[in-house]
């Protein structure tokens, strides 16, 4: 089993930094493929960043050159790095993680593979 647990959301103004992390404990082979997945009010959850073996990354458009996506050595937690945040980042943050070879085959973005999630952080943005 595997539990995964966000952290370090909050609110902040446009153009400031925040990092969150997400905790695994538990079966930590499960968890090869992670990603961050963002649901802001009124709208589906999307895809931000993914990593597999520490350097292999995807990030959405609306995030790349912002947002970085690193696991620790131990893959015992997750972190994304978002950096000049803007309004339209403000959601509630999402890790996801599964160990599935398969999970990835429609794209890293496509949530209904991911078998584990965590419970959200909270991210707020205001101009």
């Amino acid at each position: 089993q595997v539990q995964l647990a966000e952290s370090g959301g909050g609110s902040v103004q446009a153009g400031g930094s925040l990092r969150l992390a997400c905790a695994v404990s538990g079966n930590t082979q499960s968890t090869a493929y992670m990603a961050w997945f963002r649901q802001a009010p009124g709208k589906d959850r999307e895809g931000v960043a993914a990593i597999y073996g520490y350097k292999l990354t995807y990030y959405a458009d609306s995030v790349k050159d912002r947002f970085t996506i690193s696991q620790d050595n131990a893959k015992s937690t997750l972190y994304l790095q978002m950096n000049s945040l803007k309004p339209e980042d403000t959601a509630m943050y999402y890790c996801a993680a599964d160990s599935r070879s398969f999970v990835w085959q429609a794209g890293w973005a496509d949530m209904g593979r991911y078998i584990h999630w965590g419970q959200g952080t909270h991210v707020s943005v205001s101009s």
